[in-house]
Formats: structure tokens, sequence, C-alpha cells
């Protein structure tokens, strides 16, 4: 057998290996209209947390999920547009209200 036909042979598979990919997205943006607005909930500050309340949170808001945050907890830094994040104190009275 011809060492020509064996070379080409053995370097086909390698060529197959260094073809150029698309990078990869680590996260999906959200749809523009899973954006929250803090904004428009604001006059929820003061209300005790309830699922009724976190509702009337997430319908208000526009975002998609909602994160509550007890008093003295540590929560993550990582920014998601369409996150309304809500601090209560112990008496379960809503603090804070932030999109993120």
């Amino acid at each position: 057998m011809d060492i020509r036909i064996l070379a080409i042979a053995a370097i086909l598979p390698l060529a197959a290996c260094t073809q150029e990919r698309p990078p990869v997205e680590s996260t999906p943006t959200p749809p523009a209209e899973a954006a929250c607005n803090a904004d428009a909930v604001q006059s929820l500050v003061g209300q005790t947390a309830t699922a009724d309340v976190g509702g009337q949170l997430l319908k208000g808001s526009g975002a998609r999920t909602l994160r509550w945050v007890p008093p003295r907890t540590a929560v993550t830094m990582d920014f998601r547009p369409d996150r309304l994040t809500v601090s209560y104190d112990d008496a379960l009275k809503i603090e804070r209200i932030s999109c993120g």
C-alpha cells in the first residue's frame, strides 16, 4: 500500500477536529418583555410578605422570577434582568424591592 494513502488516511480524522465552531453563550438573554421594573411595585414596601403579595409583585413588575431575601441572608450578586428581589425583616415586612 502506498505510504501517501496511509498518511492522508491518518490526517483526515484530525482535520475534522479542527473545524471552527461558533461560540456558545453561557446564559441565554431573557426576552425584553421579561425585564423587571421595580419602580412599578415600590408601593408594596411595608406590606407583609405573603404569597398573594408575591403574585402582585410579579404581575406589577413584569419580572419572570421572584427572589425572597429573609433577614441576615447572603445572596448572590449575579444580575438577572428578569428577576425581582424582595428583602423583608423579622416581622415579614417588605423593606426593599429591586431588580436583579
